[in-house]
Order: structure tokens, then sequence, then C-alpha cells
């Protein structure tokens, strides 16, 4: 397991696919302000790619999300677009309801950051966010993120286009907090 000073990201368990099904995925107002497609409902058996790790998928890392004390599910993180030939990625993440607005997303994407840079040798990581995701926008500029575009009118959520906001990190330009 990978570890904050908040959260611990660590391998996606079964018991965890419930919970974000449920909290995350079936949550259409979440999903239409993450997902690039329409939403549709996931059943609960269903084995929908979102959620269940592919181990063969070279590009992308699903991780879950859990609280550094008691190990309580907070959430999905993920590592994506991995190209290795320009050594870059995406990062994103999603926290449950009752997980967000306590800085746990500022952590997550600090975790993010030491698995992408330190254990992978990532040089760029990128976040791609809607405009109006103060939560994200500012655990990213925390972490050392700079906004590089703005994509107008780019999304389609929930019955409007709203804008985007790129943001890019280097390795070099990254400053990590000690880890212990």
């Amino acid at each position: 397991m990978l570890t904050g000073d908040k959260i611990g990201l660590r391998a996606r368990h079964a018991a965890d696919l419930p919970v974000l099904r449920t909290e995350l995925f079936n949550d259409v107002t979440y999903a239409a302000r993450v997902e690039t497609a329409p939403w549709r409902p996931i059943g609960p058996d269903s084995n929908d790619p979102r959620l269940v790790v592919d181990d063969t998928d070279e590009e992308r890392v699903r991780f879950s999300v859990v609280e550094s004390r008691g190990g309580t599910l907070i959430g999905s993180a993920n590592l994506w677009g991995i190209d290795a030939h320009n050594r870059c990625a995406h990062i994103g993440l999603g926290l449950l309801p009752s997980a967000r607005g306590k800085g746990y997303g500022t952590d997550v994407v600090a975790v993010l950051c030491h698995y992408a840079f330190v254990v992978r040798g990532l040089r760029r990581l990128q976040i791609e966010t809607l405009s109006d995701n103060t939560a994200m926008l500012r655990a990213a500029e925390r972490n050392g993120f700079v906004q590089e575009g703005l994509l107008r009118s780019s999304a389609w959520v929930l019955g409007e286009f709203l804008d985007e906001v790129v943001m890019g990190l280097l390795a070099q330009d990254w400053k990590p907090e000690p880890r212990g």
C-alpha cells in the first residue's frame, strides 16, 4: 500500500465494488461530471471496466482509497493513459460523498504523484477537470500542478456545456512531502 498523511492507496478488493458502484457510479450527478460518456445504470453483478481491475492493462492502474486510520474505503483513484514511451500519464480520483471536504483529495493527489514520479519513473502528469471543480483544482495546485489550458465548452454535463481546465506537473517541478 502507498500511504499519505491521511489516506492509503491499495489494491481494489472485491468488497469495494458494491460501495464504489452505489456511491460513485450510480450517482447520476457525480458520474455525469466525471465520465466522458452519458450516464447509464450499472447492475450489481456488472463487470464494469471502470471498477474492475484488469491486471493486463498497461495503460491504467486503479487504486482504492482508504483512510489511514481504520482502513475505511473512501474512494477510488487511478493513473490512466500511461504512455511509457513519453513517460506521462493522467490522474483521476473520486471520493465518496462522506469523504469530501476533509482534505483527502490533496493527499490522494500527492500519493499519486509519488507513485507516478518515484515508483513508475514518469516525467509528466496531467489532470483534466471541470472549471467549477474547485476541490480538484485546489488539490492539484497544492501539489504543484499549474494550469496549462482551458477547453471552452468541452464537456456536456446534465444539459449544458461546461469548460474544462487542463493542469500539468513535471517531475522536475514536483516538491514531494517527506515520507517516513
